[in-house]
């Protein structure tokens, strides 16, 4: 199964640490679900929550692509994905730019700067 973020598995506890939950998700897979993801709100012994062998519901809350860990989350799990999707609007998007496009000075306003960086420059480094 290819597992992509926002994906709802089931899984198998196969360890409880004190800093999170190991779940096993299939082909050949374990996930991790931290502690401050285990539930809202303070966790004061993820035993409690956890045991070994207790079935889970998880989202897939992150995949890192170097090493291919997963990180699991059950107190996301009933959150609201559709709020993170982009309404569509029937007009254009209008785009803000931090600098005025009109304006043709590019690079001159930091070239007549430049002598005097430099200047400043070599006298710190003398």
């Amino acid at each position: 199964m290819q597992l992509k973020i926002g994906m709802k598995i089931t899984g198998v506890v196969t360890g409880v640490q004190p800093y999170g939950v190991f779940v096993d998700i299939g082909d050949k897979k374990q996930g991790l679900i931290h502690i401050s993801e285990c539930k809202a709100g303070y966790v004061d012994n993820i035993n409690r929550l956890f045991k070994v062998g207790q079935m889970v519901e998880a989202l897939v809350i992150d995949i890192d692509e170097y090493s291919g860990k997963v990180s699991l989350s059950t107190r996301s799990q009933n959150a609201r994905l559709d709020v993170l999707q982009r309404p569509s609007l029937n007009r254009p998007q209008h785009i803000h730019y931090w600098t005025n496009y009109r304006l043709q000075f590019g690079f001159s306003s930091i070239a007549r700067l430049r002598d005097q960086w430099l200047s400043e420059a070599n006298e710190l480094f003398k």
